[in-house]
């Protein structure tokens, strides 16, 4: 809610206020970027060693007020503490991982020289954009900006922070906490707002955009960028399958798949939303799911839908599913009690309705029969979603993995991807494109140059006006001697 100037952010589950701060507008937006402009040369100009340490101190404080960040999360998503307290670990992982590995990342490297220009040494470095916003959202108010902004940092450049509307006061805790460690330069800055506020941000000549939500914000945040050739990188939905093949722990895989559909309310953009069961575990996989759903407490372990407009885009899809022939096997119709939904397990979904083919975002969960683990691969890659996934087996598990046309996998697990520092994460198709966390993660937010430097004198001079008809004819020798034979 917007006021006189000031967000005021509540708490969807008791409608107790979480914090205020102010909106910003045109001017104060660009008045922030201008600020990180300057303290992102003063930055950059640290250098590797001098920005890990402060990085470094920035993760340590993390851990210190961990349950404060923790009850802050809780009160203002609604989300159980414990949930939010694994959402802070794994931005702590995160952040650790960046600053100790940015330099061997991103430091300057000599590159091989070929024989066609053996008088030439050629050098690689990352440099930094200079100015990086980033636009959060609110279902991860920690670990989800984290990853862009511990990236963007470890590489040099300041961050200009825009938080959700309905996450700010969490969003301003990342940025006043990290003030405490660097308090020279605004480096890390937030600015608050609805929708027109992000949109100043990308047309404020930032370096680059990272933005984290909808597939049809992404479109927008994309059209937007475009006016400026201001590159993004685009975390947009998904709609993550898990395929339970033949010889899985069936056990194990219902525990996972009620933690991959059901945390955090299903509110999780690699949440998994679809599980696809070949026939000879399928009947005993639906009633371990079941059973283990059935035993989550609203209120306890299921938080409240954080954004209010979600509760109509899960009922619907929970109605539609029934209309076109699926049958609950828990929760069902009156599983949406504002602001919270009950969990719901769903069989018997035809594959073009609404609970299969669009995200819902909600603690609901459909399985489907299949003969086979090729039938479930069809099923799971014939989405334009590409985020996450998993699998679930022994002897062809990681083989069904590689076939998923996704960015991420989990292999006899759900949503783990996303606490390993050291790999990628992001997706393909209508779920976006770039890459935040490990080595990619910290390229992402830099710009590769390439410098060549002259060691000697020419053996073969092609680049010149004064080269002479002898020189091409050692030239088409050598290209002859270095590359004719077929393989």
């Amino acid at each position: 809610m917007v006021e006189d100037g000031v967000l005021i952010s509540t708490s969807p589950a008791t409608g107790a206020e979480a914090g205020r701060v102010p909106v910003a507008g045109a001017d104060a937006v660009a008045a922030a970027v201008e600020r990180a402009r300057t303290a992102g040369a003063w930055w950059a100009a640290l250098g590797f060693d001098g920005r890990k340490v402060r990085l470094l101190r920035w993760r340590a404080l993390f851990a210190e007020r961990l349950e404060e960040l923790a009850e802050l999360t809780h009160l203002e998503t609604g989300k159980p503490v414990a949930d939010a307290v694994v959402e802070a670990s794994a931005a702590i992982e995160h952040t650790d991982w960046a600053a100790r590995n940015a330099r061997r990342v991103l430091g300057p490297r000599r590159t091989r020289t070929r024989l066609l220009l053996p008088e030439h040494a050629g050098h690689l470095e990352y440099q930094p954009y200079g100015v990086v916003g980033v636009i959060g959202p609110w279902n991860y108010p920690i670990l989800t900006p984290l990853g862009p902004i511990s990236g963007a940092l470890a590489g040099g450049n300041a961050v200009v922070l825009k938080p959700s509307e309905y996450t700010p006061v969490v969003g301003q805790w990342l940025v006043d906490t990290f003030a405490e460690v660097v308090p020279e330069q605004p480096v890390l800055q937030a600015v608050h707002g609805l929708g027109d506020v992000g949109a100043l941000l990308c047309r404020s000549g930032v370096g680059k955009i990272a933005f984290t939500g909808s597939t049809a914000t992404a479109k927008k945040v994309m059209a937007t960028c475009a006016e400026t050739l201001t590159p993004v990188l685009i975390e947009a939905g998904g709609k993550d399958a898990l395929i339970v093949d033949a010889d899985a722990d069936v056990n194990a895989a219902a525990e996972a798949a009620v933690w991959g559909a059901m945390t955090n309310a299903g509110q999780t953009c690699i949440g998994i939303e679809r599980a696809y069961a070949v026939a000879p575990v399928y009947d005993a996989f639906v009633a371990a799911v079941v059973a283990k759903a059935g035993r989550l407490r609203v209120g306890e372990e299921i938080g409240p839908i954080t954004m209010p407009a979600q509760l109509d885009v899960v009922r619907r899809h929970i109605g539609d599913a029934l209309a076109t022939g699926g049958r609950a096997v828990l929760g069902g119709a009156d599983a949406v009690q504002p602001p919270h939904v009950a969990p719901t397990v769903l069989v018997d979904v035809p594959e073009d309705s609404a609970a299969i083919r669009e995200e819902t975002f909600g603690p609901t969960l459909t399985i489907t029969r299949v003969a086979d683990a090729d039938e479930a691969v069809a099923k799971a890659n014939a989405l334009p979603y590409g985020l996450g996934g998993a699998v679930f087996g022994k002897a062809n598990a990681v083989r069904i993995a590689r076939r998923l046309r996704t960015g991420m996998v989990a292999v006899n697990s759900t949503l783990s991807f996303v606490g390993m520092a050291t790999l990628p994460f992001g997706g393909v198709g209508d779920s976006g494109f770039g890459r935040i966390h490990g080595e990619d993660g910290l390229r992402e937010f830099t710009v590769p140059k390439a410098i060549t430097v002259r060691r000697a004198p020419s053996l073969l001079p092609a680049m010149t006006f004064e080269r002479t008809p002898a020189q091409v004819r050692r030239i088409v020798k050598t290209l002859k001697l270095l590359y004719g034979r077929r393989p």
